[in-house]
Order: structure tokens, then sequence, then C-alpha cells
């Protein structure tokens, strides 16, 4: 029967939604909760386990929280090791529970984090047992997350199934909080995990330092601004394409985190979740986002703050995609991803959609239905 360990770190992905940029320390954590951030690590992770049911499978997990309740709410009847104080989880118990694991010689341990957590499971085990990452954090970097959790259950069913899965090294990065939260990306290599690799459902590391195609930029900017109606609020989403767009119209703008313009006016920056659902409730809205280099996400990373239920009011017809075609031909084929936390959603915004890629012009590309 395949062994399978399940770590959760419950508050990975808690700052995203209110504007926080991160999650790593409990400092962030508790401000991103009083901001009334609601955790999502457990829930991602139930949509990960969905596909294994049925499967034959021991589940080994860590108490609460941390696995259990995810687990059992998942119909399964887990292995439950060790001990935590709920509610007051932390790096060193993600540590710990690797380790444990790791002992007792599990198949694979499946993990829900973000870049921080990834790091922590790096520190106590290194590359000596395969490891899974279900994305649940803010900031992404690192080679060792599945595009979407229900793509991490997917590449498990296969192992469980006997499927041909090639192990490979995958590098681990994080980047600096504090300078992202300035607008600055600095990201550091801390090591490698052994990764069961399946093209369609692991994350490329991003890209970075590519030259920015100014004259490119300037024409999407000049067919975006062309377009643009009165009275009608645009949420503007991270990113260096977006702050094209931005600049173009001379407004201040928030790189990493979200915007609100309206009739060629800032009237919000670095917005959360629920102020951004305050500020376009009853008014006419539509979405500006970009293509993340190398990776190919549209939600679901850095732009938490575009919720569910925002995305829903909006309507696929009001969500504007604009990218250049160096940075679509980057993704070699690869479909485009959302990663909204809701399956159901994810469903409903895959299929072929328009991206603005020049002055009056645009191409049609595929989201992925993961």
């Amino acid at each position: 029967m395949f062994r399978l360990g399940l770590i959760i770190n419950p508050l990975a992905g808690v700052g995203g939604s209110v504007g926080l940029k991160g999650s790593d320390g409990e400092a962030t954590a508790k401000k991103a909760l009083a901001l009334g951030a609601e955790p999502k690590a457990n829930l991602r992770s139930q949509q990960a386990l969905e596909p294994l049911k049925g499967l034959e499978i021991e589940l080994i997990t860590y108490p609460g929280e941390m696995g259990e309740d995810c687990a059992r709410v998942a119909g399964f009847d887990p292995q439950v090791l060790g001990a935590i104080k709920q509610g007051h989880t932390s790096a060193a118990d993600t540590e710990r529970a690797a380790r444990e694991m790791a002992a007792l010689g599990v198949d694979l341990i499946l993990f829900a984090g973000g870049d921080g957590t990834a790091r922590n499971i790096c520190h106590a085990i290194g590359d000596s047992t395969p490891v899974l990452g279900i994305p649940a954090g803010v900031k992404i970097h690192s080679g060792v997350y599945t595009v979407t959790p229900k793509a991490a259950g997917e590449v498990v069913a296969m192992l469980v199934r006997g499927e041909l899965v090639t192990l490979a090294d995958q590098e681990v990065r994080d980047i600096d909080e504090e300078a992202f939260r300035e607008g600055r990306v600095r990201a550091k290599y801390y090591g490698e995990l052994l990764v069961p690799e399946e093209g369609r459902f692991m994350q490329h590391t991003k890209e970075g330092g590519r030259e920015i195609e100014e004259l490119v930029l300037d024409d999407i900017a000049a067919d975006f601004t062309e377009t643009m109606e009165d009275d009608v609020r645009y949420i503007m989403g991270s990113g260096s394409t977006v702050q094209a767009l931005m600049e173009h119209l001379g407004l201040d703008n928030t790189l990493l985190g979200v915007d609100l313009i309206e009739n060629g006016k800032l009237i919000g920056s670095d917005l959360t979740a629920q102020q951004l659902l305050a500020m376009t409730e009853g008014r006419k809205a539509r979405l500006v986002i970009t293509v993340i280099g190398g990776q190919g996400h549209i939600i679901g990373r850095g732009n938490q703050q575009l919720s569910p239920e925002l995305l829903r009011r909006l309507g696929r017809d009001n969500i504007i995609v604009v990218a250049t075609k160096s940075k679509l031909k980057e993704l070699d084929g690869r479909p485009l991803i959302v990663d909204s936390g809701d399956v159901e959603l994810n469903h409903q915004l895959s299929g072929l959609i328009r991206i603005i890629t020049g002055y009056r012009d645009a191409v049609l590309y595929r989201v992925a239905d993961y």
C-alpha cells in the first residue's frame, strides 16, 4: 500500500488576500488574520486529496489543522503523529513533521504551503524523500509545486497506480518579503527537493531578469487606453506589463499589488480582497491582469486579492489579459493557468481567452482546466 505523508502549513497564503504579499513569520500571520484574512491551506489540500479517493493509500499526517482535519473531511482515516499547539503552529512543527515522516519511510510527502514551507521541508530532510507541493502560498518561485491543488492529487494518483513518473531534483527558492513589499524581487536559492515530475502538472520556475520590451508594452498600453470606458472601475493587477499601462496613463502603480482606477484617476492603491469587493459593489468593473513569465498563471500567484467572489461578480467577459508575445512563447505551448482556490470557478474560466499583445493586435490562447 502506498504510504503518503501529508503536512499542511495552515497559515500559508493568509497574507495574500489582505495585500501583505507574504505570510512568513508569526507577526505577519497575526496581522493578516486581524485584517480579516481567512486561512485557505486546508481547503486547497482537500482539493488535492479529491483525486485520491478510492485508491489504496495509507495516509500519515500531523494533528488537527496540520493535516488530520483535512484528511478526515476527505474521507481518510489517517495515522496521526506528534502533537501541536492548535492555532499556534510554526516552521518548527513543519520541520519536525517532515523528519518524522521521512524516518517512517513514507513513499511521498505531500505538503501545502508556499516558498517558506518548501524551505522548511528542504532544511528538514533535503532530497532524502520524494515530496510534492500543493500551492497555497502567496509567492511561489520554487519548482516543487504543481500548477494547482487538483494537479497535485493527479500526480500522486499516478504514483499510486504505478504509472511511470520521473523523479528529479527541483530548486527551492524564496524571496525577501520585506523587499517584496517595497516592490523589489530578490529570490535566493536554498537547496533542492526530490520531486515527481509530470510536465502538464508541475510549475516551472519563474523567469526573471528579462529585458522589458518597451516598444511592445507601449503598443499594448495604447490599445488598452483607447478602449477604456468612462465610469468603469478598472482593477489593475500586479506585474510589469500592467505597470506599463499605469505608466502610460501617468498614474502611480503598486507593482506587486492591485490598484483601482476610474475615469483616468487612481482611486485605490494596493487594495485587499475585501476593499476590492467593497469598491466595486454595484458598479461596472473590469479586471486587467497579465501572465507570470515562465509559469503561465494569470490568477493565483501573487494576486490572491482577486477573490473567487470578485471574479464571479466580474464574469469572464470582463477579464482583460495583456502580455507580450515573447512572454507567451516562453510557455512553449503550455496553457495559461487559473488557480483561484475554487475548482468550479477554475473550470468556468478555462478555454480560449483573448490576450492583447500589441496595438490592435491580439491572440487567442488556451486556459487549462487543471
